[in-house]
């Protein structure tokens, strides 16, 4: 007797979003701002990746320090014009140290955006499941995630991050920052999931699948899950600049990524005695921070709006 094995099929639910998702990607590249945003997010992934070929290029690294860009007699300000600005340092110099800004901006943006994606995933992760477990079974399990939330966001998480961070001066900032933001983040993440997943595993189709003789991790894999990828895709989307605007603002209060590591918030931080004398030193990693944090807001909003048909924001 010969057995033929066929492919799974993929239930409607699944089918439902993937339509979703190709919808999706048409409606962006159909707004200029969504286009305009997600370019400038994909050239700050490669410049973040492309760091150390960038400091190679340079002939520098974001912590060597260059005694002979800065004047003695002017308190360490860059010599030449923009604070230091020439062929060899792109974006000139640090008062004092002399350390390349260009080098140290593109590897403050690796540090900003691998904490923020790592702190979003762990948010994500934790948030969808411990939602998705409150808003398909219910009863004592919801009322235990419920509170569970509620109290984690009635916390003052920034107090706690700071002093938390400040009483473990042996422990790796970076590592530390991402289970930190990630554990605070999550309950935003799981009462959004929990609200969509009461009305999903009410709807027809779950009804349906569970007569057939569906079990429950059948039903919530299969059926539940797939649609919440659009609620879940759009937080993840506006979570990113909020962790990278709460790293840098933990840097710059001296708590965040720990020297010589380059940050965004760091060298905003030490340009502030500066900003008078050499502005350039104090704008450029502000710029890079604001158009970052813009460019994952606007992406987001899109997002949102392309996920809602109805809506009539521009």
């Amino acid at each position: 007797m010969t057995t033929t094995l066929s492919a799974p099929v993929p239930s409607d639910a699944t089918r439902r979003a993937g339509r979703q998702e190709a919808s999706l990607l048409r409606r962006l590249l159909a707004q200029p701002s969504a286009v305009a945003a997600l370019a400038v997010v994909v050239a700050l992934v490669l410049l973040a990746l492309a760091a150390p070929l960038i400091a190679w290029a340079l002939g520098t690294s974001p912590t060597e320090f260059h005694s002979d860009t800065v004047d003695p007699a002017l308190g360490g300000l860059p010599r030449g014009v923009a604070g230091g600005i020439s062929a060899k340092h792109w974006l000139g110099v640090e008062p004092v140290s002399g350390r390349d800004i260009l080098a140290r901006v593109v590897y403050g943006a690796r540090v900003s955006l691998l904490i923020a994606v790592l702190a979003t995933g762990t948010s994500m992760v934790l948030g969808t499941a411990l939602g998705l477990a409150a808003g398909f079974f219910g009863g004592w399990t919801d009322a235990f995630i419920g509170r569970l939330m509620d109290l984690l966001m009635s916390f003052p998480s920034l107090i706690f991050m700071i002093a938390l961070i400040s009483a473990a001066p042996g422990v790796n900032r970076q590592l530390l920052l991402v289970i930190v933001l990630g554990f605070f983040g999550w309950p935003y993440v799981g009462r959004i999931v929990r609200g969509q997943a009461m009305v999903l595993a009410r709807g027809e189709f779950v009804a349906a699948a569970r007569v057939l003789g569906a079990s429950r991790r059948a039903l919530l894999v299969r059926e539940v899950l797939p649609n919440l990828t659009g609620p879940i895709l759009v937080v993840a989307t506006m979570s990113i600049p909020s962790y990278i605007a709460t790293e840098a603002g933990l840097s710059f209060l001296g708590v965040g990524v720990a020297p010589p590591t380059p940050s965004w918030g760091q060298m905003i931080a030490s340009a502030v005695p500066w900003y008078a004398a050499d502005p350039v030193y104090f704008l450029i990693p502000g710029a890079f921070l604001f158009v970052t944090v813009l460019a994952f807001n606007v992406l987001g909003d899109a997002v949102r709006d392309a996920l809602d048909p109805r809506s009539q924001r521009r």
